[in-house]
């Protein structure tokens, strides 16, 4: 069984390492040493369990657990945690595989043996009520799993039951809807038309067209958008804050 390791300290890589060495059936097929890496590296390898971290800087293992599970044939994933014993109640009623730092091979190779897939409603159970915003939108492309930083999203435009994501770098098709997207951003992205949503910090201006239309102008793109007009006040009033 392929076994991916994800943690932000290269001792405790090397310490799960040697354990699983010890197990028949198991092998290391990559490591990472935070959230990007483990998506990235985990569509590339394809593992079938993730040992998988949870505190990380950049992009945390509930993230990366998030983005793994829209994988086509998303790996098992065992979170390893520090946490203090209320939060691992979470887990157990949550019947998520977890690990106590510092893993013991026992209990390790227990683990192994009941790994299963975890799913939105236990990852969103584990995260609260109201799961933190994710710091990355993933899609699967010809180029495998891209993660581009919401920070560098110019504007997510709905065509459909598909979400366009124009970035910084191009563009890239996501299976979610617009109100989700915009229920879980918030104050970074403001309404425009029923259809689009804008990235706040990337707006720049409006200009009237001569059908008496307005379109928004954004931020090192050439492409602007067009306003409804049951949005035109709000964007106006927002642009004078500007």
């Amino acid at each position: 069984m392929k076994v991916l390791i994800v943690d932000d300290e290269q001792l405790a890589r090397d310490r799960l390492a040697r354990i699983i060495g010890g197990f028949d059936d198991y092998e290391v097929v990559g490591e990472a040493a935070n959230g990007i890496e483990a998506v990235k590296i985990a569509s590339s390898v394809e593992p079938e369990v993730v040992l998988l971290d949870i505190r990380m800087p950049g992009m945390d293992g509930l993230e990366a657990a998030r983005h793994i599970e829209d994988f086509e044939e998303p790996p098992a994933v065992i979170f390893c945690t520090a946490y203090e014993e209320h939060a691992v109640e979470a887990f157990n009623l949550q019947a998520v595989g977890y690990l106590l730092k510092p893993v013991r091979k026992e209990t390790l190779e227990v683990a192994l043996g009941k790994a299963q897939r975890v799913n939105k409603a236990q990852l969103a159970a584990l995260a609260g009520e109201q799961p933190p915003r994710r710091s990355h939108i993933s899609a699967r492309t010809r180029k495998g799993i891209e993660l581009i930083p919401v920070n560098e999203v110019r504007y997510f435009q709905a065509d459909h039951k598909y979400v366009t994501v124009r970035h910084s770098e191009g563009e890239i098709i996501i299976d979610e809807s617009l109100r989700e997207l915009e229920d879980e951003f918030g104050g970074q992205f403001v309404r425009v038309h029923r259809n689009a949503i804008v990235a706040s910090k990337y707006i720049i201006g409006l200009d009237r067209v001569a059908t008496g239309h307005y379109r928004i102008r954004l931020r090192d793109i050439e492409e602007t958008l067009d306003i409804s007009r049951r949005h035109v006040a709000g964007v106006r009033k927002f642009i004078k804050k500007l």
